[in-house]
């Protein structure tokens, strides 16, 4: 039996609504991939917290994470996630690509452009059906 993995990624839109895009280093699994950043939901934390916690440890940068986005299911080869997209803002810091190859910041209509991670497709396409990324601001 496959070994099921829940993680949450962030879904992080700057002042220009541009949204945070991550590439996936050579060294991790589904390798030259990008994927919104976050990583694993560990035993007692929400969702929230979990993605908080993952994006300070990948990025060196602060978030507050909201409400889902996106939740979906995707069986790879060796294990299946469930991935649950975030919608989350940029509290303090700059984020910096220290376990992924490259991070860059690209308007809505570009995500499309980019060779996905085949979990993170449903996000993307749900994002695409937005204007922006709502806010408590707005």
């Amino acid at each position: 039996m496959k070994k099921q993995v829940k993680v949450v990624a962030a879904v992080i839109e700057n002042e220009k609504n541009e949204i945070l895009c991550a590439l996936r280093s050579t060294s991790m699994l589904i390798p030259n991939m990008w994927e919104f950043p976050g990583g694993k939901v560990e035993k007692g934390e929400n969702l929230q917290e979990a993605l908080e916690r993952e994006i300070t440890e990948e990025l060196r940068c602060e978030i507050k994470a909201h409400e889902i986005i996106n939740e979906n299911i995707h069986e790879y080869d060796s294990f299946i996630i469930q991935l649950v997209s975030l919608r989350a803002e940029l509290i303090s810091g700059i984020p910096i690509a220290i376990e992924h190859a490259k991070l860059i910041w690209l308007p809505r209509e570009n995500l499309p452009s980019l060779l996905w991670a085949p979990a993170d497709i449903p996000a993307v396409e749900e994002i695409m059906k937005q204007e922006h990324i709502p806010t408590e601001k707005g």
